[in-house]
């Protein structure tokens, strides 16, 4: 964001605290439960959005190197990302084209080819089948040319790589960004390493994780013994741009501001800015690095939520402030997902029938409109 942005978004939290109300939305909405448990609706998100959409399935520091190589699931696909010696990230289905099985199973590492571990088919991190045992004679008819993993499309932008599961050309990236673009290019991801991640599996709908943390509402009772306290209560604003969001919740430090002070001013000292990335990722941006998440829908009901802190490439060697503060926001959202999971067990029981979102939980709403709209 720009300067003038940045203090107006300053300007305008500081202005609710003074007349001591809250962002409002226009009305009370509600939302299906329905949408967080039924399986035929998760099928279809995962169909029309998850798969059609341009996903971040790493950063650009994980695979920094010619020859390394990462195994992810993109919108439930099996996926092996590589950097070949041209320096270009390819995305392949992780999928032995013989008889299916993975070809990598393997976190990550540092390869040039691979063999698939049934009959030693072996493939360049390109994608190109280079060898088959008795290949000639076996299979008669078919070419290796015709064999190579299944490609997909895979860009890198603003520190990320993207890859869209089945691009049928209606999500173009530069398109998906168009409006976001600039915000992301201010935070310099490309010049910024994962330091720590971790990828748990919990037991709840990827959008109940999602909307816990796109509003302040909960932070004074659910965020009691960690962060509560640094927070203004249920003091948040937001703007979407395009499908995505930009979320700004107040620490209590920005009301000590002075106003004599106001060119030093700093949005990401004395507020959470969270960018919300449709569909799935969340950009937490802390005064000294950013909390990179990612929820991997696996099922109506099952979520892994992948969260990487990413910091300055000159200041990496700081490990010791670095696990700190990974492991703080882990805490932090250890309590978020304790929660998102009491929901889904009791929207899964039949107890109620809607969500209800006030006024001042407008996000919640807006971004399941987004969802709507794309299915």
């Amino acid at each position: 964001m720009n300067r003038d942005t940045e203090l107006e978004l300053i300007d305008e939290l500081l202005a609710l605290k003074a007349d001591k109300t809250h962002f409002l939305d226009e009305t009370v909405t509600r939302n299906p439960v329905t949408h967080y448990v039924s399986d035929d609706r998760f099928a279809e998100e995962r169909d029309r959005i998850f798969r059609k959409t341009p996903m971040i399935a790493a950063h650009t520091s994980e695979l920094a190197n010619a020859g390394d190589f990462l195994r992810r699931d993109v919108a439930g696909l099996p996926v092996l990302l590589t950097r070949d010696k041209s320096g270009t990230v390819n995305a392949f289905v992780n999928a032995w084209r013989h008889r299916g099985t993975r070809l990598v199973d393997d976190e990550a590492g540092c390869k040039h080819r691979f063999s698939c571990p049934y009959h030693a088919w072996t493939y360049a991190n390109t994608g190109e089948l280079i060898a088959a045992p008795h290949f000639d004679n076996g299979f008669e008819g078919l070419e290796k040319s015709e064999l190579s993993l299944k490609r997909l499309t895979c860009q890198e932008r603003h520190g990320f790589i993207w890859v869209t599961a089945e691009d049928d050309g209606a999500v173009d990236l530069d398109t998906h960004l168009k409006d976001i673009g600039g915000d992301l290019a201010a935070l310099d991801l490309e010049n910024m390493v994962v330091a720590h991640q971790d990828a748990p599996v919990h037991k709840a709908n990827w959008k109940i994780l999602v909307e816990g943390g796109i509003e302040a509402y909960h932070f004074k009772v659910a965020h009691q013994s960690t962060i509560g306290p640094h927070f203004e209560d249920n003091l948040s604003s937001y703007r979407m741009f395009g499908p995505h969001m930009r979320s700004i919740l107040m620490r209590t430090s920005m009301a000590r501001l002075e106003p004599d002070t106001r060119e030093d001013w700093r949005l990401r000292d004395h507020a959470q800015v969270l960018y919300t990335l449709f569909p799935n990722t969340a950009l937490l941006v802390q005064s000294d690095h950013i909390a990179w998440i990612n929820q991997e829908a696996l099922s109506a009901g099952e979520t892994r939520v992948r969260m990487s802190t990413l910091v300055p490439k000159e200041e990496a060697g700081n490990t010791e402030h670095w696990q700190r503060n990974h492991e703080i926001t882990r805490v932090t959202l250890d309590e978020d997902f304790v929660i998102g999971e009491s929901i889904q067990s009791t929207l899964t029981s039949g107890a109620n029938e809607d969500m209800i979102f006030g006024r001042f939980e407008g996000a919640l709403d807006a971004f399941n409109r987004v969802v709507d709209a794309r299915l």
